[in-house]
């Protein structure tokens, strides 16, 4: 296992190094002129010139990439050309949001998915499995947009349960989480149940019931850990997908993380925040994945990495 968890974790460096190649030519096809938009519309042609070259866009694009490569190498991002301020500062700001709301998301969304697909699973062909896959499906094919704005109307709006815009209550978290976690629930419960159907005609649970067991002893027992390899990893997969994918519903929420700090750096083409945003999505899929990789064994000890 020790083995495994260096050789992963020296496999990052390759890959962040082909991520950062590929954001640093991402973000300078962008349209537009960051100096242009960092002078101000009023600014004329050399007051232009001179935040360009302060900004060092006026020198040639390997001379760029190398200066780029050198400073994220030493753990240095640079400055935002829109705040003027350091770009880790910035980040660390923005992370905690996101993570929070990613984290609040992924409990209620993983929770109610599985108790759905394994409901679904159990009572197959019965009307709890037509409800909870209708639901599925409807979780599926609701833009997280337009429920997110649905919700707000509804809860924010009209009734005035919940606030509007994020006040630092736990009532902020309420319709951001169930608006980011919905899709994932879903997903999650149509992946549970697929996962239980298999598990549930194998031998040693028609060896159970043959003994006697009680079937909630049976599904819980016998069937979880057998069903839950497949299913940590569409976890994984999703947990990665809340923590990158949060930007629409932090923009529809007004929300104060990553996500909002994105669209922001890309709207003002604001390069050091974006190539740094990328990266740390990047090094957040390749670090779940290999939490995932590590469960493997902690769920079933017959598992061994070579």
């Amino acid at each position: 296992m020790l083995n495994f968890l260096v050789k992963r974790l020296f496999g990052l460096l390759p890959t962040l190094a082909i991520v950062a190649v590929l954001v640093f030519l991402f973000v300078h096809l962008l349209p537009g002129d960051p100096a242009r938009l960092a002078a101000g519309p009023e600014a004329d042609d050399a007051t232009v010139a001179l935040v360009r070259a302060d900004l060092g866009l006026d020198r040639p694009l390997p001379a760029q990439f190398v200066n780029f490569f050198t400073k994220i190498a030493h753990g240095d991002f640079g400055m935002s050309t829109r705040s003027k301020r350091p770009v880790s500062t910035e980040i660390g700001e923005r992370f905690m949001p996101t993570l929070m709301l990613t984290l609040v998301s992924m409990v209620w969304a993983t929770a109610f998915g599985m108790a759905i697909g394994i409901a679904s699973a159990v009572w197959r062909n019965r009307w709890p499995d037509r409800l909870g896959m209708t639901l599925a499906v409807s979780g599926i094919s609701f833009p997280a947009f337009a429920l997110g704005m649905l919700l707000m109307e509804v809860f924010s709006v009209k009734l005035g349960w919940l606030p509007v815009v994020p006040d630092g209550s736990w009532k902020s978290y309420v319709l951001p989480s169930l608006t980011l976690g919905a899709a994932v629930a879903a997903v999650m419960a149509r992946f549970t149940r697929a996962s239980f159907v298999e598990v549930l005609n194998e031998d040693f649970v028609r060896t159970a019931r043959a003994k006697g067991v009680h079937e909630p002893m049976v599904v819980l027992k016998h069937c979880l850990r057998n069903a839950m390899i497949p299913v940590v990893t569409m976890m994984g997969l999703q947990f990665g997908f809340l923590l990158g994918g949060s930007i629409v519903v932090e923009v529809v929420f007004n929300w104060p993380g990553l996500g909002r700090l994105l669209v922001d750096a890309v709207t003002m083409r604001d390069y050091p925040v974006i190539q740094a945003i990328v990266l740390l999505f990047s090094l957040e899929f390749i670090l779940i994945n290999l939490t995932v990789d590590v469960l493997y064994a902690v769920i079933n000890p017959t598992i061994r990495f070579k």
